[in-house]
């Protein structure tokens, strides 16, 4: 869609979208470690742990993503001067510093709920919310690109990122899913995981004495 805007257009969309990118990639590593916890936690029954983590990482996650959205917005015209020295592409560019900066929490809460639900082993979700949220977000361009042009496209992406944002909070918020614990109190996860066995990745499990074992 950038690419039908021109070359100029086109030169200014790649500069935007990859410093976005690179910067957003820098909770990839927030995001594995959480992942990591959450896994080994949720095998063990240990529910409050996952509790806490899935709570810190996703409030370190907004943080992380508004102070780069700051630094960024204010920095971005500097920065693409280091990919061009193009006058008519730069000006492009300080057009999409609001794109650039408004998406920045957006991903880094979507690149979380992503490291989450895998943790929590809940790929299939993953996976079809992925492709509802691409169908959805991909036409919006394809006609907002011919009338608002380069915005359009950028509106498109940033609608992506916030839809799989919307998609990861309704998961983590549904009682009928991998995250029911977080919707209960300590005592009762408690009674649950004792009483009841418990699945993980088709494997049926319970606990005794805090470890998991199979049935």
């Amino acid at each position: 869609m950038a690419a039908r805007q021109g070359p100029l257009a086109t030169a200014a969309h790649q500069i935007c979208s990859q410093v976005l990118l690179s910067v957003s990639l820098l909770t990839l590593a927030l995001v594995a470690s959480a992942q990591s916890l959450i896994a080994t936690s949720i095998l063990q029954g240990d529910y409050r742990t996952v509790k806490e983590v899935t709570y810190f990482v996703l409030k370190i996650g907004l943080v992380t993503g508004v102070a780069l959205a700051l630094v960024l917005g204010v920095s971005f015209g500097t920065l693409a001067t280091l990919f061009t020295s193009d006058a008519d592409v730069l000006g492009i560019v300080r057009t999409g510093v609001l794109f650039v900066s408004a998406s920045l929490p957006l991903n880094s809460l979507a690149f979380i709920f992503d490291g989450l639900h895998c943790g929590a082993s809940d790929f299939a979700f993953a996976a079809r919310s992925m492709m509802l949220v691409g169908t959805i977000s991909s036409m919006f361009p394809l006609y907002a690109s011919s009338i608002f042009g380069l915005p359009g496209v950028w509106c498109g992406l940033t609608l992506f990122m916030g839809l799989r944002t919307v998609a990861g909070y309704i998961r983590l918020m549904s009682k009928s899913g991998p995250w029911w614990f977080l919707h209960k109190d300590r005592k009762r996860i408690e009674e649950t995981v004792s009483e009841e066995p418990l699945e993980w990745e088709g494997i049926p499990w319970s606990h005794e004495g805090g470890n998991p074992l199979l049935l």
